[in-house]
């Protein structure tokens, strides 16, 4: 798939179809469990005081209360022992702490309750359906509970019931001229019958009875059928949510599209030579983010590309001197009629070789520095010493110029992160172009300050005008002053300086000497590379 709204739109339907099969399989396991508290709550009360009721009676009593019992719920009901029911330790458990058990058995449920621990009787109960009957039927068991007491003491009763036989919904008690019901509901009470009506929300239902002989209505409930969570409407709320989601991640996708079609667009236009184009994005997002770094990847290689077809020009320029000197030589060699004159044409040859090896190698330095990162191994470096070691290579180099070096690094220049060979370089091009401009006297003074290692170079010539002290560190640029002496160099040399300062996180700049007068050129750099 070559869109990236397909892409992300596979991704996200994949993950919406496996979350809505996991879904379901949970929503198929929360209503199991659901259920099966809905049983034990309806039917936990009802069995519960049964099987207390059945407790202290003998073998013939349980037989009669349980044969009024079936007749009044409708419901098959036995006394049968624990081994025949082969339950389990958890649900036994369950049992002892008088809970009362609902067991799927086929299309039916089985209902269990402790009878008696000693002989490990089990009330059992199978049912078919929840049914209006067996409303009746826990009436009237509350109803005998009741009876039993003073009228003043039925409403104290009914809550210890609730309380003690663990009923999962609500009981309560309410006088005759105090209730709700209208007047065949009344009579109907009267005539000791149960009525069922619908609750205040239309869903639920309320089962009342009069206890005999009183004012006292009892009511139960309201009882709420069990709503099972469709699997079919997780479905249709899962599509709603594939397409919205959709929807949503197209808007959103095909925006960022069309933004990388712009990018590829100028891809296109600066691979087919138009190096100038470039992308115009203001958000602060990623994109634009890859925009920008776009826009510098272009102008730095709009840069390199000028700055090669400048340095093509400038080599072909200063290597025509040399290539034209030897030449000259070659030809004034054919004519030398002494071997004296041979000697001084083959020296002059020699030197003109010398200077095209300078040369190159000079260009080759440059063109490491500049094109990418050169294998750079920083470590601790002896900045004082090595200003020191590169005074007495160039020193004998013109013993009219005085060298002089101030160390003011209180002993923490012996300790500088730098790339030894690169920054002696540096020292050296600098160094030697203070030495070809100064009139008798350079200056180097080591300082180190604010976490940065920071070395001047000053001498007492005739300076550089400040529309130049930027210019003169670009490849090949050579002042006209510098162009009058015999060894003006090939303005590589500070062009160098700066490329190394870059790559060591540090700056080159010149400025005017305020101590000799001439110019002093600064290089810094961190004391420890992070």
């Amino acid at each position: 798939m070559n869109s990236i709204f397909l892409r992300i739109y596979g991704g996200m339907l994949l993950v919406l179809v496996t979350v809505s099969l996991v879904t379901l399989l949970s929503v198929h396991l929360i209503n199991d469990v659901r259920a099966e508290d809905y049983r034990e709550r309806i039917a936990s009360g009802t069995f519960r005081l049964m099987a207390d009721n059945l407790k202290p009676m003998d073998a013939s009593e349980r037989r009669q209360a349980m044969n009024v019992w079936q007749r009044l719920m409708g419901v098959p009901l036995a006394i049968q022992p624990l081994e025949s029911l082969h339950l389990d330790s958890s649900s036994w458990s369950k049992l002892i702490k008088g809970r009362v058990l609902v067991q799927p058995a086929g299309e039916d449920v089985l209902a269990l309750a402790l009878v008696d621990m000693q002989d490990e009787a089990i009330l059992t109960a199978t049912i078919q359906r929840i049914s209006e009957q067996l409303g009746r039927a826990t009436l009237f068991l509350i109803a005998d509970e009741l009876v039993r007491r003073p009228e003043s003491d039925m409403p104290a009763r009914l809550h210890e019931l609730r309380r003690e036989k663990g009923f999962g919904y609500p009981l309560q008690l309410t006088r005759q001229h105090e209730s709700d019901l209208d007047a065949d509901q009344i009579r109907r009470l009267d005539e000791s019958d149960t009525v069922m009506a619908l609750g205040p929300d239309g869903y639920s239902v309320l089962l009342y009875l009069k206890i005999p002989g009183t004012e006292w209505i009892l009511h139960l409930g309201p009882l709420y059928q069990m709503s099972a969570y469709p699997p079919e409407l997780l479905i249709i709320m899962g599509l709603l949510a594939l397409t919205l989601t959709g929807l949503l991640i197209y808007l959103l996708v095909r925006q960022l599209e069309q933004r990388l079609m712009t990018l590829e667009a100028a891809a296109v236009h600066i691979s087919s030579g138009n190096l100038d184009f470039r992308v115009n994005m203001d958000s602060q997002d990623s994109v634009s983010r890859l925009a920008r770094a776009f826009n510098e990847m272009a102008g730095h290689v709009q840069r390199l590309m000028r700055i090669q077809r400048e340095t093509i020009g400038s080599v072909s320029h200063e290597l025509r001197t040399p290539v034209a000197r030897l030449r000259f030589g070659l030809e004034m060699l054919e004519t030398a009629t002494s071997d004296e004159d041979r000697k001084r044409f083959v020296d002059g040859m020699d030197g003109d070789l010398s200077e095209l090896d300078r040369l190159v190698d000079e260009i080759l330095t440059y063109a490491r520095l500049e094109q990418g990162a050169p294998a750079i191994t920083m470590k601790g470096t002896n900045i004082p010493g090595m200003v020191e070691h590169v005074m007495a290579e160039l020193a004998p180099l013109d013993s009219n110029i005085q060298l002089e070096h101030v160390d003011n690094s209180w002993g923490l220049g012996r300790h500088v992160d730098a790339e030894p060979r690169y920054i002696q370089r540096a020292i050296t091009n600098l160094i030697g172009n203070a030495m070809r401009h100064a009139s008798s006297q350079v200056k180097i003074t080591t300082r180190i300050q604010h976490g940065m290692c920071r070395i001047s170079i000053e001498d007492d010539g005739q300076g550089i005008p400040e529309a130049y002290r930027e210019k003169i560190f670009t490849p090949f640029m050579r002042m006209d002053l510098s162009r009058t002496r015999s060894s003006g160099g090939y303005g590589l040399g500070l062009s160098i300086v700066r490329r190394i300062m870059f790559w060591h996180g540090g700056r080159a700049q010149a400025e005017a000497s305020q101590a000799l007068g001439g110019a002093c050129f600064i290089i810094e750099w961190p004391l420890r590379r992070r």
